[in-house]
């Protein structure tokens, strides 16, 4: 169990769950005592609280954030430093974040909900520029989607403290690599505009369906930031309209004087473009080109080849800047042939005179021999005096095996032949050995390269826990090697049973990566209404379980006990307490009473003669005003007349019966308060029939 799950923290804020946690702190459900409400406070890790300038810097950022007040960044309510812990307190969201509602849509949304959700993250950045706080954190897993459809920026200032007020590239940072801008990702300086670059990637992100640039490390992403333009929106979503795709594009702008000025100017076109989808922004494409100052950084950053696979961002920088760009030189070895010849001197022997049989003789013989040595060098010794033609073999290995098989000018005369598909962290398709190996020479006969390709990494296919026992789901998940979070989040439902799950992401059928995190939402069961417990103590047991059964209650154990001052019969006591808050269907236990207890009674003292100066009258309550179930109590010179429960929905008035004389004044209280007076004239005489 956690540490802090239970414990008052300044004798204010009661822990009650985990909710979240990341690389700095960990997020918990509170609730605040002084104001009965429900927070969410996140108290830095261990580590990080032991650094004092982090504790300061920490702080001093958290006491800024907590100056911001707008409808769509996360509210601070509190910071907190002692010798212990450092927390803040902020507003508890019931909600999930940007990233978590676009899985559950598929990754992409339609450009309107877009636009909604952006609009809404630029009026948040806009009031935070203009009291000097800028982000630098900005992606879809800190914007909270609020069951209104509403969204809420969180984590302002955070960003800043975790990098130490600088802007380099820290670890931190790789975190939200995808998201970062081009100044960030170099270590330059960085202003609002930064912020606006990665609202510009949400944006495109949620238009797409995807990032602008992927890559297999940090490193590679950040270099395609830095040096790269990604794909146009239209290009891979062709319904996007283009004045949306302009507004994404100028927001991207990898020149932050490309970029708009403010988020107010970024705003403004947003709302020119909710008027009139079909409005045209005045915008040149050259806008989108790297700066021009980075020419020269541009020939000092080379992809490093490993020997292994090349990642999608090494490919991208290779194909935008290739060697003559870079200040390098590449040098291809062309094949050359090798031709060995062979003189045969043989027919140079003198020859010498005979006589004609000896020459016949000698002519047949060296015609045998000639014939057989030609057939042993156009044979057997062919190819050690004519070796036969090689060619190089191409290196493929690390390139998507889709786009080199049918390159012509890279694979030459050979053709690719593709093999097994094996797992493994490289991008699906890519080309891990080849067969023959690159660069050794092959004969003319050898024309088939076969290649192992990657099949991408391991993935598991996500299950449909819809329904089931939470429990049970986790059991699942864990045989599958995913990673339940622990606790989840519970909702009451009407149709789902009690401890079941409602809804889960990644969704049925998503492919993950082992030891991905997956997030439920578990049944409360129906939710209970609460009730204030009704007083049954002096009521008699038939009373007392009317009541019960009509504020649909359970009920529980009857007990009898001797009482000397309580009727026989009648209430003691009750458990819960009358007027406490209490769930329907609570069971109510009653002690009654038995009356006194006969071995210790005293005497019975002689009998009262009535006063025969009494006179009985029966006045009639008014309960119009009144609505529901109310407690009627009456009390004349003291003495209570009436205790009753009416149901006022049918009974607008009630009788009652007091004896007396002379003119006498009863005392009216409803539900505990006094309630007016009635004057009751006895000298009038009864008016009972």
């Amino acid at each position: 169990m956690d540490q802090y799950i239970g414990k008052l923290l300044d004798n204010r804020y009661e822990i009650l769950e985990v909710v979240g946690s990341g690389g700095m702190a960990k997020v918990y459900k509170a609730r605040c005592h002084r104001l009965n409400r429900l927070v969410a406070i996140k108290i830095l890790r261990e580590d990080l609280s032991q650094d004092a300038e982090f504790r300061r810097r920490f702080h001093d950022e958290s006491q800024a954030v907590a100056m911001l007040s707008h409808p769509n960044i996360v509210a601070v309510y509190d910071v907190s430093r002692s010798s212990e812990l450092e927390y803040i307190v902020m507003e508890l969201i019931d909600g999930i974040t940007l990233k978590q509602y676009m899985q559950k849509k598929g990754n992409k949304l339609n450009w309107r909900e877009a636009l909604h959700f952006i609009t809404q993250i630029t009026k948040a950045l806009g009031h935070a520029h203009s009291r000097g706080i800028i982000h630098r954190d900005i992606k879809p897993h800190n914007v909270m989607v609020l069951r209104d459809g509403s969204v809420k920026v969180a984590d302002f200032g955070i960003a800043r403290v975790a990098s130490g007020g600088h802007s380099t590239l820290t670890q931190e940072a790789l975190g939200s690599v995808h998201y970062i801008s081009p100044e960030q990702a170099r270590g330059s300086h960085i202003d609002a505009r930064s912020d606006l670059y990665s609202a510009g990637v949400v944006l495109y992100e949620m238009l797409t369906g995807r990032l602008p640039f992927e890559g297999d490390t940090p490193v590679s992403v950040a270099i395609q930031h830095i040096n790269s333009i990604p794909l146009s929106p239209r290009e891979l979503e062709p319904s996007i309209p283009e004045a949306l795709e302009v507004i994404t594009m100028r927001a991207m702008a990898p020149n932050p004087d490309n970029r708009y000025l403010s988020a107010d100017d970024m705003l403004a076109d947003l709302e020119e473009f909710r008027k009139n989808p079909n409005i045209n922004f005045d915008y040149s494409p050259a806008e989108l080109e790297p700066e021009e100052e980075l020419d020269e950084d541009r020939t000092q950053i080379r992809p490093i080849r490993t020997g292994g696979s090349r990642s999608v961002a090494e490919r991208r920088y290779e194909e935008d800047y290739p060697p003559a760009r870079r200040g390098s030189h590449r040098y291809e070895e062309e094949p050359q042939r090798r031709r060995h010849r062979y003189e045969d001197d043989e027919d140079d022997y003198p020859q010498r005179s005979s006589i004609w049989p000896v020459v016949l003789a000698a002519v047949a013989v060296l015609l045998f021999v000639v014939i057989v040595a030609y057939f042993l060098v156009t044979t057997v010794f062919s190819s050690f005096f004519n070796p036969p033609t090689t060619y190089p073999v191409p290196d493929v290995m690390g390139q998507l095996y889709d786009e080199v098989k049918d390159d012509s000018e890279l694979l030459g005369r050979f053709r690719l032949v593709k093999g097994e598909t094996v797992t493994d962290d490289a991008e699906p398709g890519t080309i891990l050995t080849q067969s023959p190996k690159e660069n050794t020479q092959v004969e003319e006969t050898v024309t088939e390269i076969t290649v192992t390709v990657s099949g991408g990494p391991e993935t598991i296919p996500m299950i449909d826990l819809t329904g089931k026992n939470f429990n049970d789901a986790c059991t699942e998940l864990r045989a599958l090697g995913l990673k339940p979070v622990v606790p989840p989040e519970y909702e009451n439902d009407n149709t789902i049973e009690q401890n079941h799950i409602i809804s889960y992401t990644p969704l049925k059928g998503a492919l993950l990566s082992p030891g991905t995190e997956v997030h439920m939402v578990v049944s409360r069961g129906p939710k209970v209404e609460e009730i204030d417990m009704p007083d049954l103590v002096g009521k008699t047991r038939t009373e007392a379980e009317n009541l019960i059964n009509m504020y649909k209650l359970s009920q529980g154990r009857i007990e009898p006990q001797h009482d000397e001052t309580v009727e026989e019969g009648k209430v003691i006591s009750q458990y819960p307490l009358a007027n406490t808050k209490v769930d329907e269907g609570t069971v109510v236990n009653l002690i009654i009473s038995s009356g006194p207890d006969p071995e210790q009674q005293p005497p019975t003292p002689p009998p009262v003669e009535p006063d025969p100066n009494l006179v009985t009258r029966e006045e009639t309550i008014d309960l119009s005003n009144y609505e529901g179930i109310i407690n009627l109590r009456v009390l004349m010179d003291g003495v209570e007349v009436c205790n009753e429960n009416v149901d006022t929905t049918m009974d607008v008035s009630w009788p009652v019966r007091v004896s007396g004389t002379g003119v006498k004044e009863l005392a009216i209280y409803i539900n505990g308060i006094a309630s007016g007076t009635k004057e009751v004239d006895f000298t009038q005489g009864s008016n009972i029939q």
